[in-house]
């Protein structure tokens, strides 16, 4: 992520310092002023630093690619598939679930501030809105009542009248435990294979040879067979809709 930062700033700078220097190159201004180009730069590029921890924080890839570790571990096959492999696929997951909810965010709060017809923050507050909604469906009630109390915030009459500062860490807890719970699940068949190699390796003596590497081609052929990635990709993309 740092490189493809250092690229692209590398790849816009050149445009930026041909703009002319009331140029609105975000869309961001003060009043009837646009900010310079440097404050401008500034912060794109503190947004870009924040992208990561917003898109593992508040998009269905907290989930995603807990679950796809614990698949991992379950089948014995240590770095195969690697770790980008795994952050590949939750990424595009994630941007296949997420879309419709940034276009909603893009439209209602992006867009009207670009035409001038919002201000900063009333674009925030509509954008918000959609991920307000979205957040809402997978926070459990007793995580958001948690933050709620902790926030130290009179309980809300309705969840759109939640705060995203009370929402988000909510969201995140439920997610974990719900990564977690699918990964359990996904443990259970493979862990039934392991006992029973390991059962009949000692039985007939077989002591000097580690049940691992005799269960290892029985897990992976039990989820090929059952076309494994098919059915774990399916049900998480199921389970957000």
């Amino acid at each position: 992520m740092r490189r493809l930062s250092v690229v692209f700033v590398l790849a816009v700078l050149p445009g930026f310092a041909a703009a002319p220097r009331s140029a609105p190159l975000l869309g961001i201004s003060a009043g009837n002023a646009s900010l310079g180009v440097p404050m401008q730069i500034v912060i794109l590029l503190s947004l870009m630093s924040l992208l990561p921890a917003a898109i593992m924080s508040v998009t269905p890839f907290l989930r995603i690619v807990v679950v796809l570790h614990f698949l991992r571990q379950a089948l014995g096959t240590q770095n195969t598939p690697s770790n980008q492999v795994l952050i590949g696929l939750a990424l595009f997951l994630t941007i296949v679930i997420i879309q419709p909810v940034a276009a909603d965010i893009y439209h209602q709060g992006w867009e009207p501030m670009e035409n001038g017809q919002l201000t900063g923050q009333q674009a925030f507050d509509q954008g918000a809105k959609p991920l307000r909604a979205f957040l809402v469906r997978f926070a459990r009630e007793k995580d958001v009542r948690l933050f709620v109390e902790m926030a130290h915030e009179p309980p809300p009459r309705n969840p759109s009248d939640l705060d995203l500062r009370v929402l988000i860490p909510a969201y995140i807890l439920s997610e974990l435990k719900t990564g977690f719970q699918i990964g359990a699940i996904l443990y259970l068949p493979f862990l039934v294979i392991d006992l029973v190699v390991a059962s009949v390796t000692v039985s007939i003596g077989m002591m000097q040879l580690p049940p691992v590497m005799v269960s290892a081609p029985f897990k992976i052929l039990l989820f090929v067979l059952v076309d494994g990635w098919n059915l774990i990709v399916g049900s998480l993309m199921k389970s957000f809709y």
